[in-house]
């Protein structure tokens, strides 16, 4: 789960991260009466689930409490398109008006996990702010780890390798360490899956002050994180996902118009590759889980159908837990609601799979049976393509 910037600060903050003086407003008028409480220049940013806000102009400097007000009017109900976003964009809802920071230097703090070492790993580089993930890629060295197994520590000897990656002396080195325990006393106590800070800026008098910060929650922890569940904006995510997880489904929008439905993240990710290795571009990912039941496989199938970007549906169940004959009755039954005459393949395999055949067949409706994963998504693909076709008339 993601939150606002102004929300991970917020957590931070509360284990002894140092953040600049702000408040959040969902109008110009609140945004100019922060300037006046906060009686200097400030930065005015807009609050979306998203990064490269600065490079998208959603980040604006003002001198004064009027000059606020004019940029949070120009920020609020624009549609801020950045890298992150997709060519869509987001609504800008919120602005986080604060204290503007003269930053002496702006460094790189980051904290994630490494399934590969089954550890948390500690990033810091001495160069941060814009364009870090960028000049990270061509100069890999920029960035100093340092690694917490499952079950360890962080120990204060890392702390200071940490502040000494950062470049950080004398009364700063301190704070450096303190920050970086800080950040992974957060991480750990709520279930983050990711937290940065960038830029961690070094200001001229010697203090760090996290200028940004980002936190992303395990969404399987929330249930034992009620303080961090209340901080979800279903209005930053997408209608479809919202739905899906009222009925406990695992689903992403994606960019593609070929929609999948299957049980399990493994096979999830496979059905995606294989239908890029088609030719073809999958429009979500959307994992029913072991536990469905046809009245979820029916609802998955409608959120699946109705996205306009999706113009065919791949359905590819291996049943093990999940019974086929349940999956297929699913199917039926939300086809019928629905109407959708997008061509639909499905491949039912393992437990009760013959029965969901059968519940298909005797449907009467114009499923495309498949057998093997390769030709599923060879099949789908190609009746997208010709469906293309006859749209525009070739």
């Amino acid at each position: 789960m993601k939150v606002h910037e102004f929300q991970a600060k917020s957590v931070l903050a509360g284990f002894g991260v140092p953040i600049p003086r702000g408040d959040v407003a969902d109008s110009p008028s609140a945004a100019r009466a922060v300037a006046e409480r906060l009686g200097s220049p400030v930065v005015v940013k807009a609050q979306i689930h998203a990064g490269g806000r600065g490079l998208a102009g959603g980040i604006k400097t003002a001198a004064t409490p009027a000059e606020a007000e004019t940029s949070a009017a120009s920020l609020l109900g624009s549609l801020l398109v950045t890298p992150q976003t997709g060519p869509r964009g987001k609504r800008v809802r919120l602005v986080l008006v604060e204290e503007a920071v003269n930053a002496a230097r702006e460094l790189y703090l980051g904290l994630a996990i490494d399934p590969s070492k089954e550890a948390i790993v500690i990033m810091a580089s001495a160069v941060g702010g814009v364009g870090i993930e960028e000049a990270a890629t061509r100069a890999p060295g920029l960035i100093y780890k340092e690694y917490v197994p499952a079950g360890g520590r962080f120990q204060d000897s890392q702390g200071r390798e940490i502040a000494s990656a950062l470049g950080l002396e004398g009364k700063t080195f301190e704070q450096g360490v303190k920050v970086a325990t800080a950040l992974y006393r957060a991480f750990e106590a709520t279930d983050a899956s990711l937290v940065e800070t960038n830029p961690l800026a070094a200001t001229g008098r010697g203090d760090l002050m996290a200028l940004d910060a980002r936190m992303v929650f395990d969404d399987n922890a929330l249930g034992r994180r009620p303080d961090i569940r209340a901080l979800r904006d279903p209005g930053e995510e997408s209608p479809l996902e919202v739905e899906a997880s009222r009925s406990n489904l695992s689903y992403v929008k994606l960019d593609g118009d070929v929609g999948c439905m299957v049980n399990g993240a493994g096979l999830a990710m496979a059905t995606m590759d294989i239908i890029q290795q088609a030719g073809g571009r999958p429009a979500n990912f959307l994992d029913v889980g072991g536990g469905v039941t046809e009245a979820a496989a029916a609802n998955a199938f409608k959120i699946l159908v109705s996205d306009p970007d999706v113009k065919g549906a791949l359905i590819n169940i291996f049943g093990g837990i999940v019974r086929c004959d349940t999956i297929a009755a699913g199917i039926v039954r939300a086809a019928r609601e629905t109407g959708s005459r997008i061509p639909v393949v499905i491949r039912l395999e393992g437990t009760n799979a013959d029965e969901g055949k059968a519940i298909l067949r005797a449907s009467g409706l114009a499923f495309h049976p498949a057998d093997g994963m390769r030709a599923a998504a060879e099949k789908i693909v190609s009746l997208v393509r010709a469906a293309g076709r006859r749209g525009s008339g070739t």
